[in-house]
């Protein structure tokens, strides 16, 4: 069936993520030695990832909501330390700030341009990137982010959601992101058509995603410009 729009997938499909979590956990870091020095000298980075993942098993909002999660960390390491529950908000605050701070792959912008005007685009991201921070918003007609829409991908509600947005079938939709598991599988589970977007040329060779058969597979987006 003809594809009448494409969705896509944000961290490690348009900006390479890693470098940007460990930027945003760093400027947290600094400024808690400033506003919260008790807090900095008992927890490192490292500490606390290794608290955040063990909050993560007790509750099921955590596992799609990750705002909340890093919200609920910081504000129980600071009444642990006498620090004013705000606090938890400005650190937030600086932490998101330094989240969006992203470097796009140098094929996104001027592909974006060209594939908005061929198709409708969207985003669907279990991440809390601001489309209108990084400044690439105006490139999709519909973004869903799983810390507000109540669930994570691989769950079918969400690609179906941004679907029903578009006004469109799933499988009218093109779903691409580079993780075989949520992205690809998740999207064809759905009933949308899903390609894998990897720009390392991995191949398919872990045991969990031997069956997973992609229905195109793209190294950037000029190559997604050009299949489409």
């Amino acid at each position: 069936m003809t594809i009448k729009a494409v969705l896509l997938d944000l961290d490690d499909t348009l900006w390479p993520v890693a470098p940007v979590i460990q930027h945003a956990e760093a400027t947290l870091q600094q400024w808690m030695q400033e506003h919260v020095p008790a807090v900095a000298q008992a927890y490192s980075v490292e500490n606390l990832r290794e608290r955040r993942n063990a909050l993560l098993k007790t509750d099921a909002r955590f596992q799609y909501d990750l705002w909340a999660l890093r919200h609920t960390l910081l504000s129980q390491v600071f009444q642990e330390h006498g620090v004013a529950s705000d606090k938890a908000d400005q650190a937030m605050q600086v932490f998101a700030a330094a989240r969006n701070k992203v470097n796009l792959y140098i094929d996104v912008k001027p592909s974006l341009s060209a594939l908005q005007e061929k198709l409708p685009l969207g985003t669907v991201s279990n991440g809390f990137a601001d489309l209108h921070a990084i400044g690439i918003a105006h490139h999709f007609r519909v973004s869903i982010a799983a810390f507000r829409f109540g669930c994570a991908k691989p769950d079918p509600r969400i690609f179906l959601a941004a679907c029903q947005e578009l006004g469109l079938e799933p499988q009218q939709v093109l779903y691409v992101g580079d993780d075989l598991l949520l992205d690809v599988q998740g999207a064809q589970l759905a009933g949308l058509q899903a390609g894998w977007m990897n720009r390392q040329g991995l191949k398919i060779e872990d045991q969990r995603h031997l069956h997973i058969k992609p229905d195109a597979e793209f190294a950037n987006l000029h190559d997604l410009l050009l299949w489409v």
